[in-house]
């Protein structure tokens, strides 16, 4: 059974720690800064196995030099983007599938290209290394890609199991869900998750990981063919919308702008 750790970092940063309940080697996921993981190895007595990267920006690998320094493993990372991430030994890209024997665990590939050209996720049976890709009630931005190529990458994740735990890279459910209350403001799914994450915030926890089975009930991003969410969307717009990838680029384009 897999243990999975949230570590703060930077201003809203997660780095997500994978470990068997039998090792004491674990998977280190995007760290972008080295202080909090070599912190929690030593209170630990852990040893670092891999690590799994999902793009190149500084905020999630940040932390690589000094961790190889004093924890050399292997660097999992997009293929696409390994001549922005000098550190990746194992380039992998969507579709490929991997065994990190001290998680007991295959990890399964997917390009989600939309934040980043080169984004992937690391999928295995109920959880979701997720990076910017989808958060808890959000997305991540489109910097690099197109927001049809978002769309369509949010469209795979959302194709997963919905007993699937999401692990995003980022600290950011309570704004997320302010905005997706405003696009759905009769939702009584959104405002009972608003009410849970509001109390882990003021007892400083973590609000993540949530589910897919959640995510489809309460995240815009994912719910671009849900009658009320299309009428928010061509209210936002002015106009009809019927494609898919127009839906969700209004829908981002209305968060970025909030």
């Amino acid at each position: 059974m897999l243990e999975i750790k949230a570590l703060s970092a930077l201003s809203d940063n997660y780095i997500w720690v994978v470990k068997n309940q039998g090792s004491n080697t674990v998977a280190i996921v995007d760290p972008g800064e080295a202080q909090p993981v070599q912190q929690y190895l030593s209170e630990h007595g852990l040893a670092v196995g891999a690590y799994l990267i999902t793009h190149h920006h500084g905020d999630h690998v940040g932390g690589l030099d000094s961790l190889l320094a004093e924890h050399s493993a292997p660097v999992y990372g997009p293929a696409g983007e390994a001549d922005r991430i000098a550190q990746i030994t194992h380039p992998v890209t969507g579709g490929d599938h991997f065994t990190l024997d001290f998680l007991g665990v295959d990890f399964e590939v997917i390009d989600v290209p939309g934040h980043t050209l080169g984004h992937i996720a690391y999928v295995t049976p109920g959880v979701l290394l997720a990076g910017d890709a989808l958060f808890r009630g959000g997305c991540g931005r489109v910097f690099e890609g197109t927001h049809a190529q978002m769309q369509a990458s949010l469209a795979r994740l959302r194709a997963l199991p919905e007993a699937t735990e999401v692990y995003g890279g980022h600290e950011y459910t309570q704004k997320n869900l302010a905005f997706a209350q405003t696009v759905e403001p009769d939702s009584s799914a959104i405002a009972t998750v608003i009410r849970e994450v509001d109390e882990l915030r003021a007892n400083d926890q973590p609000t993540l990981p949530g589910t897919l089975a959640e995510e489809r009930e309460i995240n815009p991003f994912l719910r671009w063919d849900q009658p009320d969410v299309v009428a928010a969307a061509e209210r936002r717009a002015g106009r009809p919308l019927t494609d898919a990838g127009e839906i969700f680029a209004v829908l981002r384009e209305w968060k970025d702008a909030s």
